[in-house]
């Protein structure tokens, strides 16, 4: 195939079709050079082939009436009010048609703000790109990118497109949500052969894939739906990932939905048995359908996710998608750095020492020679700066440096060549202690003895150490041997205040911490220890390459402190924690903090953090304090279990009345409540029930993750619905025995006394413990609450009567009702003793998750979202 000539007529290519060219090939394929395309070729591809994104978070307001109107049910009944209409029944109707109306509206309204809340969050977060554009290297926006476009890829990335690589060093990628192999991919710039593998395309980096080590170049060969990832990604679907909570409320809507089919079918059969009408028989019964199912629980969910991510912007707590909540509250296990969240992050500089332990400025003055720059260029290295600050920003006289390796975390040091006064030349290595010592020839018995003494301490301690390198006039690693011991250099990082208090927060929410550091492993347990986190045995990253994954799994669970691990390391002990089932967070602010950020369940970062570390988290602390992560992770928690709440309150409560309709529709001569009745009953609850998002929690609900549990619904569904449904039964004995009522007042009295039993009981389901007393609700779920109990009094007594069936109900039984009302809370309250006591005995640990390769997939797809719509592939 002439690449040539196909991308004439369009400049993008097949991953494939690239790797197998030589990278000058593929460049002129593509019209493109080495120093990028000119900033006006950029926006002309971009108008041409549209953003690099697989999702959109646009909100469309047709799309969210869609969702409105999708229940087959409304339109069922809607169909059904408008053939009786044209039979006759017109009253009947307009008014279930008007019902329908103000229900559809309301959940849009509702759904429709909390879509907009959404869409500004996203709005709000950038995913860049380092590209060079007219031979200058620039930030964009990964959504902006073209094919053509020539790429700076860094430890730690996402892909941002499908790449063929110009050139690297020591370059691989974690291309696991594409192939599922754990391993890291090493590439090479040289061609494969033609048809290879997609894990074979060692030419190629690929689109949604994690720079695992070292750098390299690429030019874009494909973008959006046209790269590999971004095909699998809409093959999914253009919506956003579907969380647990998400994959919950869908299985809960399955339940729902039998049990609606099961009652709908049996009341239809039933009326026709009875020889009633057709119509009102098709009627009464998708009514009742109607009203078994919560109609606005998606809005009750946007609404609590949309009020959740302000409150918890308020606490000082970003999400980048509300969707990042759920797994905020679902956390078990944190994993996080030492400098910073436990201690307070300002490195000060406490003594530099030779190797017997007494002060030395030699010590300092060498530690200086081997620092990456000066006080104002020290690249954000703490240990540095506090070099510098100490030694009054004024370098040895009379020194100059020739060459300077960087510290990495594999070597554990770094190292300075420098000229001395008199012309010769020094290489000064300067590192953590062991990686140091090892590279030393005799080592005083002594020094071992000062070093411990400090690490005991608490204090951190970077070894200096020299060699003479007369003649030599360049660097490598290779020359960091044969060295001699000069000193050490000390320095102290104090716990942080309130650290221990923000350590007994996250525990009293069950989450377990546990420390991942390349400091010195009896530093981190010396820390832990003083902030009253049991350390434990700790691992360091020597042990961690010596275990496979399944011991690996193993060792982490009792683990708490992680010493002297690379950023590979911490990776994998996040996804060793992960193969638990557990959920867990990792909180970091380095390029080294990247890949575990990835690996991660929830990507926890700051806003002072690097680049890299913020663009790979899910979620942004405002402050670098494990308080705020707290407050974060108990309104994720909170946000669910008022969801829950919704949940049980409207499986129990309809499902009781829409029972005893069924049973009542049996045995007397008429039906107990006309469908607009039923209807405009279930509105008035649900509009009360909005508030719910605003309601307290108590605080033992916040002490564990809550998860999904189906069997637990249903339960709660079967023991509290024949409660409601008994006592509904002797309700209807009341009003036909004693008071004789007639079809009018009959349907006018059960109307009032079941929507005042299902708003009211909310206060008795909303807690465990004894309402108002021990438990007090929010103000605005109180006032609403109450609020439709007085509009649905005061209705069979209003001008509206006469059109929805109501009769006005005399004072006897308006206190009748009242009494009726109190008793079955009573009832209601003593039962949920019972259950609980019963839900105890036999609850067993959540379920283990596994998260399987689609949903890696949607997540990472998240960062290729755009506001517009999306461009055919």
């Amino acid at each position: 195939m002439d690449l040539v000539s196909v991308t004439t007529r369009a400049p993008e290519l097949r991953v494939g079709e690239a790797a197998a060219e030589d990278a000058k090939v593929v460049l002129a394929a593509l019209a493109s050079r080495p120093d990028g395309l000119s900033g006006g070729e950029a926006a002309e591809r971009l108008a041409a082939v549209g953003p690099n994104a697989v999702r959109t978070h646009h909100v469309r307001v047709l799309a969210v009436l869609g969702r409105q109107l999708r229940s087959a049910l409304l339109i069922l009944l809607a169909v059904t009010a408008g053939v009786s209409y044209f039979f006759g029944e017109r009253t009947g109707a307009i008014i279930i048609a008007g019902i329908l109306v103000l229900s559809v509206a309301l959940g849009f309204v509702n759904e429709y703000r909390a879509e907009k809340a959404a869409q500004a969050l996203h709005s709000r977060v950038r995913h860049t790109a380092v590209v060079i554009r007219g031979g200058a290297a620039t930030e964009v926006d990964v959504t902006d990118l073209v094919p053509g476009d020539v790429v700076r890829l860094a430890l730690g990335q996402v892909v941002p497109a499908d790449l063929r690589l110009l050139e690297c060093t020591a370059f691989a990628c974690d291309e696991s949500v594409l192939t599922g192999e754990s391993a890291p991919a090493d590439k090479s710039p040289e061609p494969v052969a033609a048809g290879a593998a997609l894990a074979e395309l060692i030419s190629c980096a690929l689109m949604g894939t994690v720079v695992h080590g070292g750098s390299a170049t690429g030019v874009v060969v494909a973008t959006g739906g046209r790269a590999e990832f971004g095909r699998i990604a809409l093959g999914l679907g253009e919506r956003q990932p579907e969380t647990d909570f998400q994959a919950g409320l869908r299985r809960f809507s399955m339940l729902l939905l039998k049990v609606a089919a099961a009652l709908t079918t049996g009341i239809f059969v039933i009326n026709l048995l009875l020889h009633r009408p057709l119509l009102d028989a098709l009627l009464f019964s998708l009514a009742i359908a109607v009203g078994i199912t919560p109609q606005l629980l998606p809005a009750v969910v946007s609404t609590s996710l949309a009020t959740g991510s302000r409150q918890l912007a308020r606490r000082k707590v970003l999400v980048k998608r509300l969707v990042c909540i759920e797994d905020l509250g679902d956390m078990d296990v944190l994993v996080t750095d030492k400098t910073g969240t436990l201690t307070e992050g300002r490195i000060r500089f406490e003594a530099a020492l030779d190797p017997a332990g007494t002060p030395s400025d030699s010590v300092l003055a060498l530690g200086l020679l081997a620092t990456e720059g000066d006080l104002d260029q020290v690249g954000g290295n703490a240990l540095d700066t506090a070099l510098w600050e100490a030694a009054a920003g004024k370098p040895p006289g009379g020194h100059h440096q020739l060459a300077l390796l960087p510290f990495d975390h594999d070597r554990q040091l770094g190292s300075a060549l420098v000229e001395r006064p008199d012309g010769s030349h020094l290489i000064v290595a300067k590192g953590a202690p062991e990686a140091v010592l090892a590279r030393c020839g005799d080592v005083a018995e002594e020094a071992a003895a000062v070093l411990q003494e400090h690490f005991a301490a608490g204090s951190r301690v970077v070894a200096v150490a020299t060699r003479d390198a007369d003649g030599q006039t360049s660097l490598a690693a290779a020359d960091e041997y044969r060295l001699h011991l000069a000193g050490f250099l000390v320095f102290l990082d104090p716990p942080k205040t309130g650290a221990a208090a923000s350590l007994r927060r996250l525990a009293d929410l069950g989450i377990t911490v546990k420390i991942c550091t390349g400091d010195n492993a009896l530093v981190a347990q010396k820390v832990c220890a003083d902030l009253g986190l049991p350390p434990g045995r700790a691992l360091t990253g020597r042990d961690i390459g010596e275990l496979d994954d399944d011991q690996l799994t193993r060792a982490a669970e009792t683990t708490t402190v992680f010493a002297r691990v690379s950023p590979q390391d911490k990776a994998r002990v996040v996804r060793a924690l992960r193969r638990r089932g557990r959920d867990i967070g990792f909180l970091g602010d380095g390029v080294n903090d990247a890949l575990a950020l990835h690996a991660a369940d929830v990507g926890l970062s700051v806003d002072t953090a690097t680049d890299v570390a913020k663009d790979a988290a899910d979620v942004l602390l405002l402050e670098k304090d494990l308080g705020v992560l707290a407050d974060g992770v108990a309104e994720g928690r909170r946000i669910f279990a008022n969801t829950i709440k919704y949940v049980l309150m409207g499986t129990s409560s309809n499902f009781g009345n829409m029972f005893s309709a069924a049973g009542a529709s049996l045995v007397l001569p008429f039906l107990p409540m006309l469908p607009s009745q039923i209807l405009l009953n279930n509105l008035l609850y649900d509009a009360g029930q909005l508030t719910i998002p605003t309601d307290h929690v108590d605080p033992e609900q916040l002490r564990a993750p809550s998860h999904w549990d189906i069997a637990f619904i249903r339960r709660f569904m079967l023991f509290f619905g024949p409660v409601s449904s008994v006592f509904d039964f002797l309700t209807f004995a009341v009003m036909i025995e004693i008071f004789h009522t007639g079809a009018a007042l009959f349907r006018s009295g059960w109307f009032v006394e079941s929507l005042a039993t299902q708003a009211l009981v909310v206060f008795a389901i909303r807690t465990r413990r004894v309402p108002f007393y021990r438990s007090r609700p929010s103000r605005p779920l109180l006032f609403s609450a109450v609020g439709v109990v007085s509009v649905g009094a005061a209705l069979p007594m209003s001008p509206l009567a006469g059109p929805l069936g109501f009769q006005s109900l005399p004072l006897r039984l308006v206190l009748a009702l009242v009494v009726m009302v109190v008793l079955y809370l009573v009832l209601i309250e003593g039962a949920k003793h019972v259950f609980y006591a019963r839900a105890d005995a036999r609850a067993a640990l959540p379920p283990v998750r596994h998260r399987t390769l689609r949903h890696r997939i949607q997540r990472r797809a998240g960062r290729f979202s755009h506001p517009g719509p999306l461009r055919p592939r």
